[in-house]
C-alpha cells in the first residue's frame, strides 16, 4: 500500500510532450473496510482544495467511509491528493458535529430546535428592516458551499432584501484572480486549461506553491517533467518550495524576490520582452489596447533596477524573461504569493500582460490559470453571493440590473447597484459599528482566518451585531454567535460545484445528515419562505425546492454571459465526469478553453467592469470606457512599483507572511479531525532562515514570540528555507485542537496581520507585515513543521520522523484507459 502522507505525490507516469496524462486511480478506505465490503460508490468531486478531483464517495452502513478517484475524469484522471485521500470522510462522523440549532440565552449557547432558533433570526431580520432597511443586513459566505445555495442567497440578498453588503471568504483567497481577469479581458473566467500542461514547453509558478496546495495539479506536471521533451519550470516565490526545486532540475529558473516586491519583479520581465523584441506585434496590433502605455511604465525597469529592490540576481531575471520569450508554448499559475501581497492586483494583471505579448492565450500550452484556493471559489463569483451580479454581469450596467430584475420579476431599484457591491473587510468594519445589525456567516472561520483576528473576535463578540453562523462543527466563529445552525456537509447533500478550469461537477448525496443538521440551501429556504420575500406578483422570489431546480433556475440567468450553463443539467453532469463551460447549444459538451478567436469580452455594453486604475483603484466610467474602443480586444495595462503599507524597521525588523501547508485545509474544520493528516502537522511553527536565526540565537524547535504592532503568536521555529528577512508561518491554526494543545490560545498567525487592502480587488494583503522574533525558550525537540515539503529544515537541522498514513487501506494503480475527452491538441472538449 502507499503511504501518501509521506510520498505526497504518489507513483510517477511520465509521458511527452503532446500526448494525454495516463490514469492512476487512488483509493482510500477505513481500516478495516475491503472493497469488497462496499456497498455504494456515489459520485462526487474532491472538497478538499480548488483542483476539483473528480471522486466517488464510499458507503458502508449508511457512513461514508472512503474515495476513490474517477479514472475518466477531466480533471484528474483518477488521482486524489493527500487531503482528498486521508481528509475527505472521517470529519462526517466525529462525535463533536453539531446536530441541533443553538440559541445564546443568559450568555450562553443552548440546544433548541429550529422553529426556535430560525424564529429568533427572522425576528431580528424584521426589526432591523423596519428600523434601517437592507443596509442592516451583511452576509458573509464560503468558497465551500454548492452553486445551488449561493445562487439561493444571492436571490435572497439582491431580490428578496435588496443589500449591497454580500461577500465570502474567496475576498481572503482569490479575489484578485476575479480582479485581474476582469482588467484584463473584461470579465472573470480562466482562459486557459489543465490541458495546457500537456502541450506547453515552460510553466511559470507565481507565487504559487502548487506541490501543497494543488497536489495533483503538481502531479500532472511532474509527469511531464520526468517524461520526453519536458518543460522548463520558473519559480516565482521567496522559499525554495519543491516548485523551485523543480525548476533547477529542468534548467529553469528561480526568482526569490523580497516579500512584497512582486510588480517590480513583473515589471522588469515584461520590459525585457519589449527590449529583446519578443513580441507577437501582429498579434498585439489585432488583439490588444494599450502597448505604448504599458512600454513606458514598464521602462524604468531595467534588470539591475529590479535587483535593488527586489533582491533577485539581475541575471536570474534576464534568464526568466528568456524562457518565456523563446518558448514556443508557456503555461503560468498564480496563487497567493501574489494575490494576498502588495499590489496584489496590478502583479497578477502583469502575468496577462507577458502572455498577451507574445500572443501566448487561448491554444494548446499557451494560457494563465488565475488560481484559486477553495474547490468551489469559482461559483461564490458566478452567482453572485460574493457581492457581484450574477453571470459576470456589471453592476454598473442598466441593462444588467434590469435583467436580473426581469429574471427575478422584481423591481430593478430593488437589486443593489447604486455603488460597488461590498466586500469582506468593509462588512466587518460596518459590523463593528453597528451599522450592520445582522451579519450571517455561513460555511467559513473568520475568528481564525481573517486579518487582525483579535479585532475580528471582538466584532463577532460585541452586541452591537446579531451574528448568525451556519456550519458543522462549534468553531471559533460559531462559539461568538447568537444562533448556530447545524448544516449538512460533503456527501451529505446534492450540489454542483465549479473547479479553476471552470469544470462543473455534480456531487451527489451518499448519506444522510446527522441529527437535525439541514443542508445549507433548506436552511437558507427556510429563512426566505419565514420572511416572505416575494415578487411584483405575489409569488416566492426564491420559486425553487430542490437543488436540480435551482441548478436550472441559474442555468436560465446565464444565457448569453461568458459563464453559460444552458447547456448543462443534473442529467448530463451524471455519469460523464466533469464539464468545462461555457456549455451551451454552439458547445454542448463543453469548452477546453477561453479566447481561441482572441475575443474578449470587453465590448462596453457585454463587458463586468469598466476597470480601475491599479494604483488608487478608482473606477474608469462608462463614457471613459467606451471611448477607448476596446471592441474585444483585451487590455495591457501596468502600474509603477510602489513600496508596502508597512515595511522593516528598528523596532520590527522582519517581514511576516503567511501561507498553508499540504496536510491542512484552511483552519482544519475537516483536516484537524483526519488523524494521519493532523499527525503530519499536528502544530503551528513559525519559519526562520538560518542567518535570522543565528543572529537572533534561535535553534531549531525552540519556542520563539512572534510579533507585529497588532499582536504576537508563541510557537517553535523551523530553521528552514526562506529568504533572510522573512517570516513565514501557517495560517491553519486556531485555538481548537483535537488534542487540546496547552499552547492553541497563542498560535494563530493572522493576530499579527494587517486590516490593508488591494485598492482593486479588495483582497487583504496578508503577507507583508513587519515583525520582530524573540526566542522564549529551548524546545524539546524539533519543530512540528513537516520534513518533506517546502516546510522542510535547513541541511543539518534535527527534525522530527514524518507521520504516516496510518494502518487503513490506500492505493494507487496504473490504468490503460484514458479520459473520455478528446486529446487531440486541435480540438476541444
Amino acid at each position: 500500500m502507499v503511504d501518501r502522507i509521506t510520498d505526497i505525490w504518489g507513483e510517477r507516469t511520465p509521458h511527452p510532450r503532446g500526448t494525454v496524462w495516463p490514469a492512476r486511480v487512488d483509493l482510500h478506505l477505513e481500516e478495516g473496510v475491503a472493497e469488497g465490503d462496499v456497498e455504494r460508490w456515489v459520485q462526487s468531486a474532491c472538497l478538499l482544495c480548488s483542483n476539483g478531483c473528480g471522486a466517488d464517495i464510499a458507503v458502508k452502513d449508511g457512513r461514508m467511509v472512503g474515495v476513490r478517484g474517477r479514472a475518466g475524469d477531466t480533471v484528474s484522471h483518477g488521482r486524489l491528493g493527500p487531503k482528498g485521500l486521508y481528509g475527505s470522510t472521517p470529519w462526517a462522523s466525529s462525535p463533536d458535529r453539531l446536530t441541533r440549532p443553538l440559541i445564546r440565552k443568559d450568555g450562553e449557547l443552548v440546544e433548541t430546535d429550529w422553529d426556535t432558533a430560525m424564529g429568533r433570526i427572522v425576528e431580528v431580520s424584521k426589526r432591523l428592516l423596519d428600523e434601517k432597511g437592507p443596509l442592516s443586513h451583511g452576509f458573509y459566505t464560503s468558497g465551500q458551499l454548492f452553486l445551488e445555495e449561493y445562487y439561493t442567497l444571492a436571490v435572497i440578498g439582491k431580490a428578496g432584501l435588496g443589500t449591497p453588503h454580500m461577500d465570502g471568504n474567496t475576498r481572503l483567497c482569490t479575489a484578485t484572480s476575479a480582479a485581474a481577469f476582469k482588467e484584463s479581458f473584461g470579465a472573470d473566467g480562466q482562459p486557459g486549461s489543465y490541458t495546457d500542461i500537456e502541450h506547453c514547453d515552460a510553466i511559470f509558478l507565481y507565487g504559487h506553491n502548487m506541490p501543497e496546495t494543488q497536489t495533483v495539479l503538481w502531479t500532472r506536471i511532474l509527469d511531464r517533467t520526468r517524461g520526453e521533451n519536458p518543460p522548463r519550470i520558473a519559480c516565482v516565490d521567496p522559499r525554495r518550495t519543491a516548485v523551485a526545486e523543480e525548476a533547477i532540475r529542468t534548467g529553469g529558473v528561480h526568482l526569490a524576490p523580497r516579500v512584497g516586491t512582486n510588480l517590480a519583479l513583473m515589471n522588469g520581465l515584461v520590459r525585457e520582452l519589449f527590449v529583446h523584441d519578443w513580441v507577437n506585434h501582429a498579434w498585439v496590433s489585432e488583439h490588444t489596447i494599450g502597448v505604448d502605455e504599458l512600454r513606458e511604465t514598464v521602462d524604468p525597469y531595467t534588470p539591475e533596477h529590479v535587483a535593488d529592490i527586489c533582491g533577485v540576481a539581475a541575471d536570474d531575471l534576464r534568464a526568466a524573461a528568456q524562457v518565456f520569450g523563446e518558448s514556443s508554448g508557456v503555461l503560468s499559475t498564480v496563487l497567493q504569493g501574489f494575490y494576498q501581497s502588495h499590489q496584489a492586483t496590478a502583479a497578477s494583471v502583469a502575468v496577462h500582460n507577458l502572455h498577451l505579448l507574445r500572443g501566448m492565450i487561448g491554444r494548446p500550452g499557451a494560457g494563465v490559470l488565475q488560481m484559486n484556493g477553495q474547490p468551489t471559489a469559482q461559483n461564490n463569483r458566478e452567482c453572485g453571493a460574493d457581492g457581484d451580479l450574477p453571470g459576470f454581469r456589471n453592476w454598473d450596467n442598466p441593462e444588467h440590473v434590469q435583467q436580473l430584475a426581469d429574471a427575478w420579476n422584481v423591481d430593478a431599484m430593488t437589486v443593489p447597484h447604486w455603488a460597488p457591491p461590498t466586500h469582506a473587510m468593509q462588512i466587518m468594519s460596518y459590523a463593528e459599528t453597528g451599522s450592520i445589525g445582522f451579519l450571517w456567516i455561513s460555511a467559513t472561520n473568520p475568528a481564525v482566518s481573517m486579518p487582525e483576528s483579535a479585532r475580528i473576535r471582538r466584532i463577532l463578540a460585541g452586541d452591537q451585531c446579531f451574528t448568525v453562523v451556519q456550519d458543522l462543527f462549534l468553531t471559533e466563529t460559531a462559539q461568538l454567535a447568537d444562533v448556530v445552525l447545524p448544516a449538512a456537509g460533503w456527501g451529505e447533500k446534492t450540489g454542483c460545484f465549479t473547479n479553476v478550469n471552470r469544470v462543473v461537477h455534480l456531487s451527489e448525496q451518499a448519506v444522510q445528515p446527522p441529527g437535525e443538521a439541514r443542508s445549507d440551501l433548506d436552511i437558507f429556504l427556510m429563512y426566505a419562505d419565514s420572511m416572505g420575500f416575494t415578487d411584483r406578483d405575489g409569488a416566492p422570489v426564491v420559486k425553487w425546492r430542490t437543488a436540480e431546480e435551482a441548478f436550472d433556475a441559474w442555468a436560465i440567468v446565464t444565457a448569453g454571459r461568458p459563464v453559460d450553463y444552458t447547456g448543462l443539467s443534473y442529467e448530463k453532469l451524471r455519469g460523464p465526469s466533469g464539464i468545462p463551460w461555457p456549455a451551451n447549444a454552439e458547445h454542448p459538451d463543453g469548452t477546453d478553453r477561453l479566447y481561441t478567436d482572441g475575443v474578449f469580452p470587453t465590448d462596453t455594453d457585454y463587458c463586468e467592469t469598466y476597470g480601475h486604475d491599479l494604483i488608487t483603484g478608482g473606477a474608469v466610467s462608462e463614457q471613459e470606457h467606451r471611448a477607448m474602443a476596446p471592441g474585444g480586444r483585451a487590455f495591457l495595462k501596468g502600474a509603477p512599483y510602489t513600496p508596502a503599507h508597512e515595511t522593516p524597521g528598528d523596532d520590527y525588523p522582519l517581514l511576516f507572511t503567511t501561507g498553508r501547508t499540504v496536510y491542512q485545509f484552511h483552519t482544519r474544520t475537516k483536516t484537524g479531525r483526519a488523524r494521519s493528516l493532523n499527525q503530519a502537522a499536528p502544530d503551528a511553527w513559525v519559519e526562520l532562515s538560518p542567518t535570522d536565526a543565528a543572529e537572533l540565537g534561535i535553534n531549531e524547535g525552540d519556542w520563539v514570540r512572534v510579533e507585529s504592532p497588532r499582536g504576537a503568536i508563541e510557537v517553535r521555529a523551523r530553521i528552514g528555507r526562506v529568504t533572510p528577512g522573512a517570516v513565514f508561518a501557517p495560517f491553519h491554526y486556531g485555538h481548537w485542537d483535537p488534542d487540546d494543545l496547552t499552547d492553541a490560545e497563542h498560535r494563530s498567525a493572522n493576530e499579527l496581520t494587517m486590516t490593508v487592502w488591494d485598492p482593486v480587488s479588495k483582497q487583504p494583503t496578508f503577507k507583508t507585515a513587519a515583525c520582530r522574533v524573540t526566542r522564549l525558550r529551548a524546545g524539546e525537540g524539533p519543530a512540528p513543521a513537516p520534513t518533506n515539503t517546502a516546510s522542510a529544515p535547513a541541511p543539518g537541522t534535527p527534525t522530527r520522523a514524518p507521520a504516516t498514513g496510518g494502518g487503513a487501506a490506500t492505493s494507487s494503480h496504473v490504468l490503460d484507459e484514458t479520459p473520455h475527452y478528446a486529446l487531440d491538441p486541435s480540438q476541444e472538449i
